[in-house]
């Protein structure tokens, strides 16, 4: 997730009622980009679970990784930015972790745990998903597979979308999966795509666009085609026939919107100055399809010189947007604040400071739990009442 700041500077208890006693409000603001004062589009508020936050800690699990052909503690230095599937009364985590050897910051890679009252959760002890001799190598090593982001299909089918990781550019890819432990890799999301000319540029971030349906997250097809944001500079579109091959949305001819570093793709949610998501915008859980829009929750980074003050230099937030369903490119409402920033010691300190990166999104026994990573370094949970 914070490849973009390094180069640029270079089994399980039930949840109860004393959990909402100690839990902690978090800060959101009753605004919008459009005047709506009611936020009655949004998903708010979510409250950070304190008494039990952070709920995955590095961990000792090891596996004899298949490029290294040795023994490796894959969880040992962090873990963070998960996915969430809701499936058998049971919630599963896939998370990103990193290890201390790998270049440049630890190799990456996706582990699973799993829990039945979304808070406490039980590891997998070898990850799910990593680099191997394969024909992906050369994308995913020795950097990894990062930040996991997963809907399924009607037929019950698991796509995910990760970013791969060479050391040098991030790259995002699919795998396919029907058990969520065995994935099958797919490569590049825009393999097939204007002759290929996206596959080999930067990218990252890729949320889905599903129906939220009784726990499942479910891709849903608008217009006859599946749409995914994307992106972690500003935030782009792309649509796809099949959720494998996706095709980015350019600039209509003659247009002057200009996109960074890819001037023909059409940002969607651009960067805004003098506020919180002032330097970057960044996919967040799959998008959630809804009576009144698309929800999208996105991830944002803020800096003093352009943006909020009150905010130090760095800090990651998180803000939600709604898009019009019947044409997923255009904004209708867009919060003026962050509803969730770091203000715990594990969120201000940690590999990156100053960190809350929500990616996991699920409607669990009638709560919505928003699981993030904190720090680069562990997850947290915090969650909402459903309406």
């Amino acid at each position: 997730m914070r490849h973009l700041l390094l180069f640029v500077t270079l089994a399980l208890l039930t949840l109860n009622s004393s959990i909402t006693n100690k839990a902690h409000l978090v800060n959101f603001s009753i605004a919008s980009s459009s005047s709506d004062s009611t936020y009655n589009w949004a998903l708010l508020p979510f409250i950070k679970i304190d008494s039990v936050n952070p709920i995955l800690n590095p961990g000792k699990g090891s596996f004899i990784d298949p490029i290294l052909k040795s023994k490796v503690l894959w969880e040992e230095k962090d873990v963070f930015n998960p996915a969430i599937i809701n499936k058998g009364n049971k919630v599963y985590m896939l998370y990103r972790a990193q290890d201390k050897t790998g270049k440049p910051a630890g190799t990456s890679r996706i582990g699973l745990a799993v829990s039945t009252d979304a808070v406490h959760f039980t590891r997998i002890l070898r990850p799910v998903l990593y680099p191997d001799n394969d024909a992906f190598k050369k994308l995913e090593w020795e950097g990894g597979c990062e930040d996991p982001r997963v809907v399924e299909d009607s037929l019950g089918t698991y796509y995910m979308t990760y970013t791969a990781f060479d050391g040098k550019i991030a790259r995002l890819l699919v795998a396919t999966s029907t058990d969520l432990l065995h994935w099958k890799k797919h490569g590049s999301v825009f393999a097939n795509a204007y002759k290929g000319k996206y596959a080999s540029l930067w990218s990252k971030s890729g949320s889905i666009v599903s129906s939220y349906k009784d726990g499942r997250i479910i891709a849903t097809k608008i217009n006859g085609k599946y749409w995914m944001y994307w992106g972690d500079k500003q935030i782009w579109s792309a649509t796809s026939d099949n959720l494998i091959s996706w095709t980015p949305v350019e600039l209509k001819k003659n247009s002057h919107h200009q996109a960074h570093n890819m001037s023909q793709l059409k940002i969607v949610l651009p960067t805004r100055p003098g506020k919180f998501d002032s330097d970057l915008v960044e996919s967040g859980p799959p998008g959630m399809l809804t009576d009144k829009g698309i929800l999208l929750i996105y991830n944002s980074r803020n800096t003093r010189l352009n943006g909020d003050k009150s905010l130090n230099d760095g800090t990651y937030s998180a803000s939600q947007v709604l898009f019009d369903k019947h044409d997923p490119t255009k904004i209708l409402k867009r919060m003026n604040t962050s509803f969730i920033k770091p203000d715990k010691s594990y969120e201000l300190s940690g590999q990156v400071n100053q960190v809350c990166f929500v990616e996991g999104l699920t409607k669990f026994k009638n709560k919505w739990y928003l699981y993030y990573g904190t720090a680069d370094s562990k997850i947290a949970v915090a969650y909402c009442p459903a309406k």
